[in-house]
Formats: structure tokens, C-alpha cells, sequence
């Protein structure tokens, strides 16, 4: 309770345009705000160039936050929308056709989980932006279908194409780099079937 006090007391001193109070939780928020951001960008500069774009979004709305709700979903929705703005921007997505049907990848496929959360990112930051987005906003964020067709301004079935695209592509590359270290025996499943 003591840091949610703390929390609203720092959103109280943002509101009043205190350096201080916006400094403070700018360094509370840091790793988690960055981690966001990470997801989407391509490298650490354009991602630390998304997250303080999207804290000085945060700095000019917060008196618009509804404090009975959570301030890091809030952060974290912000920080998702400026990424999206951020590679809308750079012209960066360019988003594959329609499918009619998107097949499953299937449960025999061996994906490891042994990698390092770095190196699957790593991985993920090679997709693709347009693959990269859509793949971080249904499997990370926990968006559906038609609700990253409404942010994206493109339709369902192109959302579920890129996800199983991304997916092909990305199962691949932990495969390769699981087999390049030697540990292929813990199997994840990342099916794409046409009710997602």
C-alpha cells in the first residue's frame, strides 16, 4: 500500500509540473517503460527514443488519470500506442496480405525455451516491424484480433497472417539458435489456429 501512496503522491506532484515528482517516476518506471519498448524497436536507441517520447506523453495527460485504476497499465498502454506511433512514423509498417485460412504450426514443433529472455528478444527485434508489432501486441500485450485490426487500421484476417508469420519465422530462429547451443529438448508451442 506504502508504494501505491507513493505512486499517487508522485502523480499529485506531476500534476503540478514538479521536476522532482516527474523525475521520480520517470527512474521508477524506467526499466519497465523500456522493456515495453524494447519489444518493438529495433535496437536500445530508437527504444530509449520511444519510451521518453512516450513519458512526456504520460507528463502532458497525467492529470487526465483516473486514479481508482492501474497506473502501470496505464504507462504500459501509453508506452505500446507511441511505440506504434514511433514505426507508423518511419513508414516501417508494411503489413502481408490477407490469408483466407491461417494453418496451425502444429504441436510437433520443438521451440526452446531455454534461451535467455535477451536472446528471444533479440530474436523478436529481427522480425520484421510490421510482424514484430503485431506479434508483440496479441502474444505480449494480450490484445485479440479484431482490437489490434482497429489500432493498426488494418483488418483481422491481416492481423492473424502476420501473427502466423512472425511465429514461422521467429520458431525457426529459436530452433536455429537453439541448435547452435545445443539445447533442443524443452518444447513450447506457439499454434496459430483461424478461432485466435
Amino acid at each position: 500500500m506504502e508504494d501505491l501512496n507513493q505512486i499517487n503522491e508522485l502523480i499529485n506532484g506531476c500534476c503540478k509540473k514538479e521536476r522532482n515528482s516527474q523525475e521520480l517516476l520517470y527512474r521508477k518506471f524506467f526499466g519497465y517503460a523500456l522493456s515495453i519498448c524494447m519489444r518493438y524497436a529495433p535496437g536500445r536507441n530508437e527504444a530509449i527514443e520511444i519510451m521518453n517520447d512516450g513519458f512526456l506523453k504520460i507528463f502532458q495527460h497525467i492529470a487526465s488519470f483516473d486514479k481508482s485504476r492501474s497506473f502501470k497499465t496505464w504507462l504500459g498502454k501509453i508506452m505500446v500506442n507511441t511505440a506504434i506511433d514511433y514505426l507508423r512514423s518511419k513508414k516501417k509498417l508494411a503489413f502481408t496480405d490477407d490469408v483466407d485460412q491461417v494453418y496451425d504450426l502444429g504441436t510437433d514443433d520443438k521451440i526452446v525455451d531455454k534461451l535467455s529472455y535477451d536472446e528471444i528478444l533479440k530474436l523478436v527485434q529481427t522480425l520484421s516491424p510490421a510482424y514484430r508489432t503485431v506479434f508483440n501486441l496479441y502474444v505480449m500485450e494480450g490484445f485479440q484480433h479484431h482490437e489490434i485490426a482497429a489500432m493498426l487500421g488494418i483488418s483481422a484476417g491481416t492481423s492473424k497472417s502476420n501473427l502466423f508469420k512472425a511465429k514461422k519465422i521467429l520458431q525457426e530462429k529459436i530452433m536455429h539458435a537453439a541448435a547452435t547451443r545445443g539445447t533442443t529438448d524443452v518444447a513450447v508451442n506457439y499454434s496459430v489456429n483461424n478461432n485466435e
